[in-house]
């Protein structure tokens, strides 16, 4: 985990490496003061010597304002060293996250990688800040406060040893009774937001539905888990304060009571005692960092194994050695192919799946829902990958090509049909992101957009609001196929994604398609017989096998699912009419 972090400060390694020796010359002039506030009173007041306390009280301006000095250094270092920190930590969980498969991303959760993401670095961010500054500060203001307090008077300072003693005790308890605590924290925080993210992606279906006070209180609870969590942990934190604060007072009354003595019976001057009252301070301000510090590194800990596991997380989906960058056409063969979600689970979604789509058809695909219609076409361009047979596209196995001339050759627009912010030309120009304003229009007009997108006043200017919210479910359709139309792919998959336009639309799209793009390898998923009985071929499935595979005609007289299907639907249709 630490190797996996610290590869991430990069360009920030001298910053990082500078802030140390600001906070050390920054201690060295601290350390230095007290020694000069004695002189002061043993050699300037105690004799009267107003040109020695004169010099002395400007050495110690000075020293006080080096020590300020290199104190803004450290803090303004230290700032840029743990900021940059940061930004490098969520670069790399980024695009390490753009390279995960369906099955990484399902691993972590969308809610999950929000949480490392923010939440995860920022306390990794404070704790480095911390480190870098009081990591280094207060072990050795410790160790020169020791050593000028053992200098000055030995007996005396054998009390701050007592003081580490008991406060180190009482750390070495409260981090290893939080560090647990905090562990399950951030899991808590995983299901807080993972509330929020559905209840904002759903607020549609939740105020459709008036299930506010339900939502309210499920976020209540995700809310109170992470407020109980915290008090728990926090239960155990308040002992480090008050602790502290007792062998704070306890160590300033022994010192105050044995110094008296020894000034009493000349062991002792009234300089040194003050020096001592300073660095007794000193030490156990010390205490306190280092207390603090290891409170802030165990609430990161927990933090930092969950960002260095998204780092460190491979895909599941990788190119081979020599990957091939050329598919010559858009045949589909699935050789005996059987899939399921997890890695060696005989619970397979598909199963035995054997058929061969030449380059250039058409294939319907109908089924049940949960029949494995998106999860089969998911194959297609290594999505997922599959547990048995294989999967040629070009009459190669699509594990020889290279995932992303694999992925440019495939064009698929999805069931959930997403848009992005930004201009209706920009959303598109994600098929090609050098097509002109001509070949825009021309994939609009196949995809039957092109006369809803000109009765916007911007035309193709029109802003897309985020998610797509200010078009409707069959313009966000028609807009996402123009779309995947630009990227001219040797295949196209259309997962359900003409079921918000009408009849009249759906067959004008397939008949553009007939005529403009002969050569593409389609396949359309469609609850609608009318949406596939055209295509040169049906593929029939029932959870998770083919049932059959032939024309439209021949399905009927051999398919009964295909024919229950296909006359439920004329009935229905001509009950409406």
């Amino acid at each position: 985990m630490l190797k996996t972090l610290a590869s991430q400060i990069k360009e920030f390694k001298k910053v990082s490496l500078v802030t140390p020796v600001f906070v050390i010359l920054e201690v060295v002039m601290d350390i230095c003061i007290p020694l000069m506030m004695a002189s002061i009173i043993d050699d300037g007041v105690s004799k009267n010597n107003i040109r020695h306390v004169v010099i002395t009280g400007l050495i110690m301006i000075a020293l006080a304002l080096f020590s300020l000095l290199f104190g803004v250094l450290a803090g303004k270092t230290a700032a840029r060293a743990s900021s940059g920190f940061a930004r490098n930590l969520r670069m790399a969980m980024y695009k390490n996250i753009q390279d995960f498969s369906f099955s990484n991303i399902d691993k972590f959760s969308t809610a999950g990688l929000v949480t490392r993401m923010t939440t995860d670095v920022t306390n990794v961010q404070n704790a480095y800040q911390m480190i870098l500054r009081l990591c280094f500060r207060a072990p050795f203001m410790l160790i020169f406060a020791m050593i000028m307090a053992f200098s000055i008077n030995a007996r005396l300072s054998t009390i701050f040893l007592g003081a580490i003693v008991v406060l180190g005790s009482v750390l070495v308890y409260v981090v290893s009774h939080t560090f647990p605590l905090f562990n399950q924290v951030f899991k808590k925080y995983d299901a807080l937001n993972a509330s929020v993210q559905e209840n904002i992606n759903a607020i549609r279906v939740v105020k459709a539905y008036v299930r506010e006070d339900h939502e309210i209180s499920k976020f209540q609870k995700a809310s109170f888990n992470v407020y109980a969590m915290f008090i728990d942990a926090e239960k155990i934190l308040v002992l480090n304060m008050p602790v502290m604060q007792f062998v704070v007072y306890a160590c300033i009354i022994l010192l105050s009571w044995l110094g008296a003595q020894m000034i009493v019976v000349g062991n002792l001057t009234t300089g040194e005692l003050m020096s001592l009252f300073s660095y007794v301070m000193n030490i156990l301000m010390s205490l306190m960092m280092i207390s603090m510090v290891f409170v802030m590194l165990t609430l990161s800990k927990a933090s930092a194994d969950r960002i260095a596991e998204v780092i460190n997380e491979k895909s599941d989906l990788n190119n081979g050695e020599n990957p091939v960058h050329d598919i010559t056409d858009g045949s589909v063969d699935f050789n005996h192919v059987s899939f399921s979600y997890k890695k060696e689970s005989d619970n397979y979604v598909l199963r035995d799946i054997d058929c061969h789509i030449k380059s250039g058809e058409t294939i319907g695909i109908i089924g049940g829902t949960g029949s494995a219609k998106s999860t089969l076409v998911s194959l297609i361009p290594r999505l997922y990958d599959v547990s048995k047979g294989s999967v040629f596209v070009g009459n190669r196995d699509v594990r020889e090509y290279d995932i992303e001339t694999l992925r440019n050759n495939v064009a698929m627009v999805l069931q959930k049909n997403v848009l992005f912010s930004g201009t209706i030309k920009e959303n598109l120009r994600w098929g090609d992101i050098d097509a002109s304003d001509e070949e825009i229009e021309r994939v609009c007009r196949l995809a039957q957009a092109d006369e809803f997108i000109r009765k916007f006043p911007d035309k193709y200017d029109t802003y897309i609001e985020q998610g797509g919210s200010n078009v409707s479910g069959g313009q966000k359709q028609r807009l996402c196929i123009a779309r995947a139309l630009l990227k001219k792919p040797k295949i196209l998959i259309l997962d359900d994604s003409t079921s918000a336009v009408d009849t009249r639309t759906d067959s004008l799209i397939r008949k553009a398609f007939r005529e403009e793009i002969p050569d593409t390898t389609k396949f359309i998923i469609a609850q609608r017989i009318s949406s596939v009985q055209d295509a040169d071929r049906i593929l029939v499935l029932d959870e998770g096998a083919v049932v059959d595979f032939g024309t439209h005609d021949q399905l009927l007289t051999r398919c009964d699912i295909y024919r229950d299907v296909y006359e439920s639907q004329m009935k229905g249709a001509e009950k409406n009419a």
